[in-house]
């Protein structure tokens, strides 16, 4: 009775879909649609997170199925892929260590305690590597995972804006860069847009992910030797 919850979170997202879609507005993200709908529920209904949370226990099963698959786009494009491999290789590892300093910068700035460094410094990888990583180095797994949600609504909601603004119009440009910064909800919006946006998306969610769960702990521990 309890994995209803289950179908509860699917059906909060299917609406938050068709809602997305009826009032075309890229700031209304069916994900962020199917949060308040889930949390309004929760609140009203007086139901505890921990019985919502054990009930969506196959959905948060399929976190890591659902990174593995995005292997097919990138399949897809593996020709286009190893003519550009040099740029796209270079793309990624400066968006990583982007990605981890712009945590490690705010965490100083603020004043932040080393558990919260460690929890803020992959917040911009997908969430089944981004818990693993904020576990290796000691940070907390449910803060962590906040970041990330809030990295992936605030890519998907308003970097197409923000890369159309600044005059990038080159598919694959698009898609690395929403990858690296927005992992799987930004890739989703990637998808939207175009296949091989999606594509390009999806090799910088993956290798961003890799490059990160290799370069975090170093990144932490240089923090922690300059900085604490």
């Amino acid at each position: 009775m309890i994995y209803l919850f289950s179908l509860l979170t699917i059906f909060a997202f299917l609406a938050g879909q068709q809602i997305s879609r009826k009032l075309r507005s890229s700031v209304l993200n069916p994900f962020l649609i199917a949060l308040v709908i889930v949390v309004t529920l929760l609140y009203f209904l007086d139901i505890p997170y921990h019985f919502y949370y054990q009930g969506n226990f196959p959905l948060n099963n399929l976190l890591g199925v659902s990174v593995v698959a995005l292997a097919l786009p990138f399949y897809e494009q593996l020709p286009q892929i190893r003519k550009k491999w040099k740029p796209i290789v270079a793309v990624l590892l400066f968006s990583t260590f982007v990605a981890m300093f712009t945590g490690v910068f705010f965490a100083v700035i603020l004043g932040a305690h080393q558990d919260i460094l460690a929890t803020i410094i992959p917040k911009s990888v997908s969430t089944p590597i981004a818990i693993a990583i904020a576990g290796q180095i000691g940070g907390s797994s449910a803060i962590t995972a906040v970041g990330v949600m809030i990295a992936g609504l605030l890519g998907s909601v308003f970097g197409f804006s923000i890369l159309h603004w600044l005059g990038v119009r080159n598919v694959r440009a698009i898609g690395l860069t929403m990858g690296s910064v927005s992992h799987a909800l930004g890739t989703g919006r990637c998808m939207e847009y175009s296949v091989k946006t999606g594509s390009y998306s999806s090799i910088a969610l993956v290798a961003c992910g890799v490059l990160s769960s290799i370069f975090a702990p170093m990144m932490y521990k240089l923090a922690i030797w300059l900085f604490y």
